[in-house]
């Protein structure tokens, strides 16, 4: 494993450079399948940064292998700023820039970026 990652069962979290970095292992096409898994990473494994104040950028990809699945980014988004809510900020009325986007990769995942705006000015 790639150091300074945090894993518990399929999510695995880490601070990089500013952002927080975390990734779910799988796809499926139940976007509500998400939430509670990542809620319990963070409940149970996770010991890095506390939620903050302030305006975040949030990146999410989801990457696939073969055809696409039937998977509503819409949802995956809601599913996904949910889970992270409380941990990564406060609220998600909190995030002013949100990207969420599918494309082909080398393994099915997840993945979510999140950046505070202005902290590295």
């Amino acid at each position: 494993m790639d150091e300074g990652w945090t894993q518990h069962g399929k999510v695995r979290a880490r601070e990089a450079g500013g952002a927080l970095v975390v990734e779910v292992d799988g796809l499926t096409s139940q976007a509500k399948y998400y939430k509670p898994l990542i809620y319990e990473f963070f409940r149970k494994a996770w010991r890095g940064a506390r939620p903050a104040w302030g305006e975040f950028a949030v990146e999410i990809r989801m990457e696939y292998v073969g055809d696409p699945p039937w998977l509503d980014l819409d949802n995956l988004a809601k599913a996904i700023l949910d889970a992270i809510k409380g941990y990564a900020f406060h609220d998600d009325a909190q995030v002013a820039r949100l990207l969420v986007e599918r494309h082909a990769g080398e393994r099915e995942r997840i993945a979510v970026t999140v950046v505070r705006l202005g902290a590295l000015s």
